[in-house]
């Protein structure tokens, strides 16, 4: 399993518009994504106009080619990208260890 971790920082007053739109957009338009297994979405607490945003992948492929490559990414990105500060950082991780 793959780790996207998006780390986004909004815009000022935003925070209640921006929340509605990405829980829908994650589970709307990426929730249908080949090789989606879940997502989280945490809020920062000494600074509230950055979010992490969490997405499990099957594959690092399907993010980079089947999702982002394809129409659903202009969909998910005209329903939260007009929230954006700046570009939000994107990496990927491997699982190394977890908990039970």
């Amino acid at each position: 399993m793959i780790l996207e971790l998006a780390d986004i920082r909004i815009q000022p007053g935003q925070n209640a518009a921006f929340e509605e739109a990405i829980a829908r957009a994650a589970r709307d338009i990426i929730g249908h994504a080949k090789g989606f297994q879940g997502f989280k979405v945490n809020k920062g607490i000494e600074n509230p106009e950055r979010y992490v945003l969490q997405v499990f992948w099957d594959t690092l492929e399907n993010h980079t080619v089947d999702f982002r490559q394809s129409e659903a990414f202009a969909q998910w990105r005209a329903i939260i990208g007009p929230f954006f500060a700046g570009p939000p950082a994107v990496e990927h991780f491997d699982l190394v260890a977890k908990s039970a």
